[in-house]
């Protein structure tokens, strides 16, 4: 005989289906408002987080296609000497304004911040400005102050390797004039910071930061509101890990400063936080790969089809996280089309192994922006990985990996600018030398364009 289920057995059925389905649920719900998507977004993203993730046996560390032999290489500033050096970031810029490019250079090992200057044009010398600065990560030189130089605003990570100490810190190298600058602090004892940009972000006329903070269990983005006197109050965006860059940018075209944000790590996720115009942003996810072992490395805002609006160059290549640190086959440079609304369309610009950062720069003067990059982690114990490499562009978005160099190994940083004032486009590396092999290093090299047939080939810039 049947026996009829009691009530107390059935509410306790249904509060239990009710916490199996209801806390997921709630969870969903509040990752999907994090990200800025609709629930099922979150959910199909959540599943599609499947798949193979074994290794070929092998991986191709050299690229077809017909190299173009047009660089003479340099090295400039101090030489290497037996330190292993450990450059995390450069930036051409002419910080003195007379008129010739420099090098703004943070050297890890040193824990300085440097100036390669040039003067007279094609003579370089380096020299640390400002005190020692432990860990640099990223420098972005802009006028904070507004009084006419150009200051330098610092990512200190406080040590580049992971670590959970709240060790980073934003510092600002105030341009004092006459080659001076002074270290001011505007935060300290937070996450390990990877970026500050600066940008008007609440309209008020002064100039505000947005930070990205890696950390490594507990990162974070912030902006931080100018309040004058270089005071500044830090107003949070998110809370996760794996930050790295956070370029300031009107990415919808609405006439205000925005943000947009590469979070690595388990992420895999760019973001942009939706400006508006006094200061208060909304979050919108607008990438997120489906590998969680993906390798975000770099990304860098550009009108790449020159339609009018920002698209975003995406490399990944990191390989920080393995050991041996190694190339993925996934590894390489993509663009995300910008097509208005805050929609973006993902395109594959090629492989490269150990991709970590890449510009866009006209590099055969033919008017369309081809795509240059760099790679930290390719397979250095076969002398023919490749280093440095760029995509031309046939002028129709379609990019042929064309060869540049296979020493020095460890790229992790390039730039780019007409450094001799020839209108053709230099490019300035930086090695990060933090792992074997180490017979082909370099600390900071220029590579000067000496493209074929110059005189026949020179077109007027676009």
């Amino acid at each position: 005989m049947r026996k009829h289920m009691s009530r107390s057995t059935m509410i306790s059925l249904l509060a239990l289906l009710a916490i199996v389905v209801g806390i997921p649920l709630l969870l969903a719900k509040h990752e999907a408002a994090r990200t800025g998507q609709t629930i099922m977004q979150y959910l199909e993203r959540v599943v599609s987080k499947t798949g193979d993730r074994n290794l070929p046996e092998s991986i191709d560390v050299v690229l077809p296609g017909e190299k173009i032999d047009f660089l003479k290489r340099q090295s400039i500033g101090d030489p290497m000497g037996d330190a292993k050096p450990w450059i995390t970031h450069l930036k051409v810029v002419d910080l003195d304004q007379d008129g010739l490019k420099d090098i703004v250079v943070c050297d890890a090992k040193r824990n300085q911040v440097s100036l390669i200057h040039q003067r007279p044009k094609g003579t370089y010398t380096e020299k640390a400005i400002g005190d020692t600065v432990r860990g640099p990560a990223h420098v972005t030189p802009f006028d904070v102050d507004k009084d006419g130089d150009l200051d330098l605003l610092i990512a200190k990570m406080g040590m580049i390797f992971p670590n959970n100490d709240k060790i980073g810190s934003v510092v600002v190298l105030e341009n004092k004039g006459d080659g001076r600058f002074e270290n001011r602090v505007l935060a300290d004892g937070i996450a390990r910071v990877t970026d500050v940009e600066a940008g008007d972000l609440d309209g008020d006329g002064d100039i505000d930061l947005a930070v990205g903070q890696f950390g490594y269990d507990d990162g974070e983005i912030r902006w931080m509101e100018n309040k004058g006197n270089w005071e500044f109050k830090s107003h949070n965006l998110l809370n996760l890990s794996g930050t790295i860059h956070t370029p300031v940018i009107d990415i919808d075209g609405d006439g205000d400063l925005d943000i947009v944000a590469l979070v690595s790590q388990e992420w895999e996720e760019i973001y942009a936080f939706i400006n508006d115009g006094k200061g208060k942003f909304e979050p919108r996810m607008i990438y997120g790969s489906t590998n969680e072992d993906f390798g975000s490395s770099g990304i860098s805002m550009v009108d790449l089809d020159r339609d009018g609006d920002p698209d975003i160059l995406y490399t990944n290549g990191d390989a920080f996280d393995y050991i041996p640190p190694g190339p993925r086959p996934w590894h390489g440079v993509q663009w995300l089309e910008n097509k208005g609304n805050l929609q973006f369309d993902y395109h594959r610009i090629g492989d490269f192994p150990g991709a970590y950062f890449a510009n866009a720069v006209d590099v055969d003067r033919d008017g369309d922006l081809d795509v240059a990059v760099v790679s930290a982690f390719n397979k250095w114990n076969d002398p023919a990985a490749q280093s440095m490499i760029w995509f031309e562009n046939d002028g129709r978005m379609g990019f042929t990996p064309r060869d540049l160099s296979s020493s020095p190994t460890h790229l992790l940083v390039l730039d780019a600018a007409d450094m001799d004032g020839d209108g053709w486009v230099d490019f300035v590396t930086g090695g990060m030398h933090a792992y074997p092999p180490f017979d082909r290093m370099s600390r900071v090299l220029l590579w000067q364009n000496r493209w074929p047939d110059r005189k026949t080939s020179e077109k007027a810039s676009p």
